[in-house]
């Protein structure tokens, strides 16, 4: 895309988490640089979700490059670590970071867009940004705080959550424009923002294209047998509920059933999870398989018999679709959730697997020796289904020319 005088659009990202860190923000720099644009991302340091900066990056090294023609600027921050203190300084250092880099920056950017998951603080450099040199700003929310911050911390403090509050419906405010990733969090967002409430947008995270259906093959990680096997990917942390999985597994040993649990990621929850799988005795049923690349991750979908996903049980995680079920879907895979709300919502319309409400570790557990019954019917019929549904709804090439669609509304408003 190019202004009048020939010179590409640029966007700047704002984005605490970028590549090497692995986040659907990634891909969309790319595309946005295959449909002409320029694009710049303000970044931290790498170091999601291990807590300590990637090997080869530190304050003096890699702080500004270029990766598959995206200029990436790194600011200084503070590692997130293992404890909540680390990340509470994690988060505050690259706002303070941003802060003093939005006084020097000679950046020219045309429109400013802010990747929003937490911490949303995040979205203060960007609003900022954009005022200084009035251009539109886009937040994608993918976060709901002050929700979040109470759902993750536990705090409940009034005192601690109100101004969270005020600060977010100030972002909102600053915004052009508000893309949300559910329906159910445009509706949220639409109680603090009191006028314009036509600028929140609904629009769901798409999957990569490297998310597809693969003939079965061997990996040397894998076991080959004839247990049933369930697969999770992605952050290993408190909120996603995978606490659940140990017990489960430990009914299903007890009842004798063949089942591997085949887990790729890793984070906050791991070492935690670790114990208790040893705890349980059910070791032989676990496979932690560590980080991969996103684009492996297909291959290993493909030998498994379904994918898992699940979130703690708070009411903010109702209103969430986790980027996982998208990839899920597009890899042609069966899905077992422990999820209410939006989740739920979506496998039940696409007919693509089983979603159970409450961490219940009994009807999880039927719910298994269900799937494992008849494991090849249910993936060729469930896995279709979810396939054809991301399709429709998921569909990357659609959600992308509508952000184009958007940014072009805006420029007539500013013009």
């Amino acid at each position: 895309m190019k202004k009048e005088n020939g010179k590409k659009k640029h966007i700047l990202v704002v984005s605490q988490y970028f590549y090497p860190e692995q986040f659907r923000i990634n891909d969309m720099c790319q595309e946005w640089i295959k449909r002409g644009y320029k694009v710049t991302v303000l970044t931290g340091i790498p170091n999601y979700p291990q807590g300590k900066f990637y090997t080869g990056y530190g304050y003096i090294k890699k702080r500004q490059e270029t990766w598959e023609g995206i200029n990436v600027i790194r600011i200084p921050l503070i590692p997130r670590g293992k404890n909540a203190l680390g990340l509470v300084l994690n988060y505050f250092s690259f706002l303070v970071s941003g802060f003093f880099w939005n006084l020097v920056t000679n950046v020219d950017a045309d429109y400013v867009f802010i990747f929003g998951i937490s911490p949303l603080t995040q979205a203060l450099i960007g609003t900022r940004y954009a005022k200084r040199h009035s251009i539109p700003c886009c937040l994608y929310v993918q976060d709901l705080w002050p929700e979040n911050v109470e759902s993750v911390t536990g705090i409940h403090n009034e005192f601690v959550l109100r101004p969270i509050g005020k600060m977010m419906n100030s972002i909102y405010r600053d915004c052009s424009i508000l893309f949300a990733t559910s329906e159910s969090m445009v509706k949220k967002i639409q109680e603090r923002v009191f006028e314009n409430k036509d600028k929140i947008l609904f629009w769901p995270q798409y999957s990569e294209e490297f998310y597809d259906i693969l003939p079965k093959c061997t990996l040397p990680d894998m076991k080959e047998n004839e247990s049933y096997k369930i697969i999770y990917t992605g952050n290993i942390g408190y909120a996603q509920g995978l606490e659940i999985l140990p017990k489960i597994a430990r009914k299903l040993k007890n009842a004798a059933v063949r089942c591997e649990f085949y887990i790729i990621g890793d984070g906050r929850y791991k070492e935690t999870l670790y114990l208790d799988i040893k705890n349980r005795d059910v070791e032989d049923m676990f496979f932690l398989l560590g980080k991969k690349q996103p684009e492996e991750i297909p291959k290993y979908m493909a030998v498994c018999d379904a994918a898992f996903l699940s979130f703690a049980d708070e009411p903010i995680y109702e209103m969430t679709i986790p980027a996982k079920l998208q990839s899920y879907m597009a890899c042609g895979m069966p899905i077992l959730a422990v999820a209410k709300g939006e989740t739920k919502r979506i496998i039940e319309r696409a007919e693509c697997g089983i979603a159970i409400e409450n961490s219940d570790i009994d009807q999880v557990f039927l719910a298994i020796q269900n799937m494992v019954k008849d494991a090849s019917l249910k993936k060729e019929i469930h896995g279709k289904r979810a396939r054809e549904y991301c399709e429709i709804h998921f569909n990357k090439r659609k959600l992308m020319d509508y952000f184009d669609d958007v940014i072009k509304n805006q420029e007539k408003i500013h013009d």
